[in-house]
């Protein structure tokens, strides 16, 4: 071995004793290597372990944060208040309307809300909140009654979205991702 000198042990074993430190070579591995396995246990276990931010479920505060904008939602929605409802979303925001491409930025989501017919009645249900951290969804289902322009009578929409929300700075948990859709089955194509 490169620095370490021969010598014979008790039971006239030849042995490597390093030249520097006098601690015998074989010995010397050994403890490297359980140290090395030791390191790596111990780098093993702690990013195995979850950080706060993962195990931090959403407080009562947050769920009702959540809620206070599903709420404000409606309120601009039934006003036809699309820049509030607009505002709810995130700059780069993803509206996933159903059989339509995806909506994405503030801006396209505003527009789009403005086609949107008038709202007589809306009533969604948050079904579910959850989240970690800074990151939230909401599972829920809502009722609807839409006056569209020319239509002889309101037409009443019942259907389920998903939304994806993200904590800002100010604590209000805008809309990251969006999407909905209905339970009721689609219109036949005209003949």
């Amino acid at each position: 071995m490169k620095g370490a000198s021969p010598i014979d042990d008790a039971s006239g074993r030849k042995r490597s004793v390093c030249v520097v430190t006098g601690i015998d070579e074989s010995n010397r591995e050994v403890k490297m290597r359980i140290l090395n396995l030791a390191t790596l246990a111990a780098c093993g276990w702690l990013v195995s372990l979850p950080s706060e931010a993962q195990t931090a479920r959403l407080s009562q505060a947050d769920v009702t944060a959540i809620n206070e904008v599903t709420q404000a939602f409606v309120k601009a929605a039934l006003a036809k208040d699309w820049t509030t409802v607009a505002g709810l979303y995130l700059d780069d925001a993803v509206l996933n309307p159903p059989n339509e491409p995806a909506v994405k930025g503030r801006a396209a989501i505003k527009a789009w809300f403005e086609k949107f017919p008038p709202l007589t009645d809306f009533k969604p249900s948050n079904v579910r909140v959850d989240g970690r951290g800074d990151l939230a969804y909401v599972l829920a289902t809502y009722t609807m009654t839409m006056a569209p322009p020319g239509a002889s009578a309101p037409v009443k929409d019942s259907g389920k979205y998903v939304e994806v929300r993200r904590r800002q700075p100010d604590g209000r948990w805008l809309i990251a991702v969006d999407i909905f859709n209905s339970d009721l089955p689609l219109a036949p194509p005209p003949k």
